[in-house]
């Protein structure tokens, strides 16, 4: 008997793999963070400061959840265009229920967790039982819940809750060590992401990650695509609805709040390496995408460039992350297609050739074979109501 022997990689073939890693779509953007950071502290070398990192951490965080609640619905192969709506709807809530009495935030708090949850479900069951596509969908309730909150608040600021419920959003752990405080927010955005984690290895987050990837394949495995597709909008306008009771901390009660982080949230996880359309993308690296992106604007902020050009820079990213992660998937593609071991059969191995079955035994066995179950890279001609 001949022993199978295993080659251990090299630490020149381990440092090429790590390497290949980084500039893949889904660790580029942990290279580029690691830039923006450097970056920053040569210019402000004050940023580096354990205190003043961790609130840039904090000014984060509510982006950061809201591109965790995006990544579950880009992965599954939609869009969500209301999370920025949602948010400012549920700054405005807060702000008005609870007024000056603390005795309504536990109460408050659970009404805009049940409207978030909601909202999540209109956005979902319009997606999936209606078949409207999910951009025009979730930009209608977008229109929808920003007209109501204009309507609500005249387009100006509006209540001002009670300060125990806005400690959540600008308080924390105080008189610690180096840092001096943990702001809540961080705790919040880490149990947050490991919460994410935990569910994006459970099978249903993998179910997610299917259906983005091949609605056919999934629905023909027993998976109930409406209420998977559903479920992730519910986690998207729950995560909105976190990062709206972090706000209320420290931006106040305005109708302008939110606006513009459903784009933002999207350009985080795009930035993350998460392929529009779905089946693709890590919930870290989406996070990750959200610091790069506050990271850049910070740096944009310090080298004195007007922030007019904020939008700009935001669309040209965009643009640049897509066309990098398509390109490199089709190349991954086109690779593994080139390796692709090719097996023949010797003639002269007895033990391969086996003598044709009558021609009465391969009808049998050609009708005893259930039908083979039709599965694609992407149905793209069955959206099953996405976009």
């Amino acid at each position: 008997m001949s022993a199978v022997t295993t080659e251990q990689p090299t630490v020149g073939e381990r440092l090429a793999g790590f390497g290949r890693t980084l500039i893949s779509p889904k660790g580029a953007v942990f290279l580029l963070l690691i830039v923006l950071l450097v970056s920053i502290t040569v210019l402000n070398p004050s940023f580096a400061e354990p205190s003043q990192f961790i609130r840039f951490i904090q000014r984060v965080a509510p982006v950061a959840i809201v591109a965790i609640g995006q990544y579950f619905v880009i992965v599954g192969g939609e869009f969500d265009l209301s999370m920025g709506s949602v948010v400012t709807t549920q700054v405005v809530i807060a702000g008005n229920l609870i007024g000056e009495d603390a005795s309504k935030s536990v109460p408050v708090l659970l009404f805009m967790l049940a409207f978030g949850a909601f909202i999540g479900l209109v956005n979902g069951l319009i997606v999936t039982l209606l078949k409207v596509p999910s951009f025009i969908a979730t930009l209608g309730m977008m229109l929808a819940l920003l007209g109501a909150t204009l309507y609500w608040t005249g387009g100006a600021a509006t209540g001002n809750p009670a300060e125990e419920f806005r400690e959540i959003g600008r308080g924390g752990i105080r008189g610690l060590p180096v840092i001096d405080i943990l702001p809540w927010s961080v705790v919040v955005l880490v149990v947050v992401l490991v919460v994410a984690i935990w569910f994006s290895r459970r099978p249903f987050g993998r179910t997610i990650i299917a259906l983005g990837d091949n609605p056919t394949t999934a629905r023909y495995a027993g998976t109930r695509n409406w209420w998977v597709k559903t479920s992730t909008f519910v986690i998207s306008s729950l995560s909105a609805t976190v990062a709206g009771v972090l706000l209320v901390g420290y931006a106040g009660v305005h109708p302008s709040v939110g606006r513009g982080y459903e784009f933002i949230a999207i350009t985080a996880v795009v930035l993350g390496g998460v392929v529009l359309g779905g089946g693709r993308g890590w919930v870290v690296a989406a996070a990750a995408g959200a610091f790069a992106l506050e990271a850049l604007f910070t740096l944009l902020n310090f080298a004195g460039v007007p922030s007019t050009y904020r939008d700009a820079v935001q669309g040209a990213i965009i643009i640049l992350a897509v066309a990098y992660s398509a390109t490199t998937l089709r190349a991954r593609r086109k690779g593994r297609a080139l390796e692709a071991p090719v097996t023949h059969t010797s003639p002269e191995d007895p033990a391969t050739q086996t003598s044709p079955a009558p021609a009465e035994e391969q009808d049998a066995a050609a009708s005893a074979r259930p039908a083979p179950i039709p599965s694609t890279q992407r149905a793209d001609n069955e959206t099953n109501g996405g976009s």
